[in-house]
């Protein structure tokens, strides 16, 4: 069962009538005296059940703060704590950029450790390489990894090429370039991810290879990842397919740090072969048109802003899970949620999609079809 699909728990009632009913019955009964409603000893009682009712609610609050769906954050970071379970801490994006020299040397040009690129952009994002790298004598270019000197989503999804200025010159280097898009940065994780962590972490405490522990460890791999499929193709064999945030499809740098942590002695099992994957995509077009009921016509424009609004929010929802059907209905239910009368899809058509695939959109066409009576 999800944590969202748990029953509301109440430690205690902070019912103000029911506390207040309480105090007066007690006092009465204590005193053999009928308290009226103006009577001054039931005003003052009445001052005492707010701060009762003030002390129930601290009550009912702490004690669901224990309780995983309700922990609030620092909370959740001792819950971690005691499973070694850390919340998982921002991240820099990291790239592989691409050193050229004016012309090949006679002897190594060695590129140090820190040594920093940026993109043209303004702001300008910089990166800084993560160790000495040596262009070999006679070579013309020597590869290296550099790591964003921000932590967070700022240095994700420079595409190849748009690192490209050199920001510490070195003698004989005349150009740099990215050579992957940039990719990994992530904010620290959030609470609910966190949450979810938590709770499939006994998994990892498996020495088999279970999915729930291979799904845990590729998910620590970095806070951007949203969903992971584990699969096995045959026998002795894993496959890992992990998915971003936001439908976004893992570079080379996140399936590398996903293998590290999954092929990792600690966790995979001696006879286990692990590959880790990006998704396999599978692209839909989007065409549909809506009609608005001539009684909402004074609404046509913000109801047109609100179904544009649903569609781009069906289309996330479609890629941020891995092996979610192609789905037309809740197309047409987020469309007619936002105001529209009538919606007629064109694209797509309901389809299955494979437990290592995603499906993402590559048009998507919106048309008003007008004002309708019925």
């Amino acid at each position: 069962m999800a944590l969202v699909d748990l029953p509301e728990i109440d430690f205690v009632s902070g019912d103000v009538s029911e506390i207040l009913n309480q105090i007066v019955s007690v006092y009465e009964g204590l005193t053999d005296r009928t308290l009226y409603p103006a009577d001054p000893v039931r005003l003052f009682l009445h001052s005492l059940a707010a701060i009762i009712v003030q002390q129930r609610v601290l009550i009912d609050l702490t004690g669901k703060a224990n309780l995983l769906r309700y922990a609030p954050t620092d909370v959740l970071d001792h819950m971690g704590a005691m499973i070694e379970a850390d919340r998982l801490a921002a991240k820099a994006s990291t790239a592989t950029v691409r050193f050229t020299l004016s012309a090949p040397q006679l002897a190594a040009v060695r590129i140090p450790a820190g040594t920093r690129v940026c993109t043209t952009s303004d702001p300008k994002v910089y990166f800084a390489t993560i160790a000495v790298v040596d262009i070999s004598a006679g070579s013309l270019f020597g590869d290296a990894a550099v790591q964003c000197t921000e932590t967070g989503t700022v240095g994700n999804n420079y595409l190849p090429g748009q690192i490209n200025v050199i920001v510490d010159p070195i003698g004989y280097v005349a150009s740099v370039s990215n050579t992957t898009t940039s990719a990994g940065g992530a904010d620290t994780e959030e609470d609910d991810a966190y949450r979810e962590r938590i709770r499939s972490a006994p998994e990892s405490f498996s020495v088999a290879g279970p999915e729930g522990a291979y799904k845990y460890w590729a998910m620590t791999a970095n806070p951007s990842i949203v969903d992971i499929s584990v699969t096995s193709p045959a026998a002795c064999e894993v496959r890992i397919v992990p998915l971003l945030e936001n439908g976004d499809i893992p570079g080379q740098e996140i399936l590398a740090a996903v293998d590290a942590i999954c092929s990792s002695k600690t966790v995979r099992p001696l006879t286990d072969k692990v590959t880790v994957a990006a998704p396999t995509i599978v692209n839909y077009t989007l065409a549909l048109t809506y009609y608005i009921h001539r009684d909402h016509s004074s609404d046509t424009a913000p109801i047109q802003v609100a179904v544009n609004e649903a569609v781009n929010a069906y289309i996330l929802w479609q890629k941020s899970k891995l092996g979610r059907g192609i789905n037309p209905s809740e197309l047409v239910r987020r469309v007619m949620a936002a105001g529209a009368y009538r919606v007629t899809v064109a694209n797509p058509s309901s389809a299955s999609i494979g437990k290592t695939e995603v499906a993402i959109a590559t048009s998507s066409t919106v048309t008003y079809g007008g004002i309708v009576d019925d």
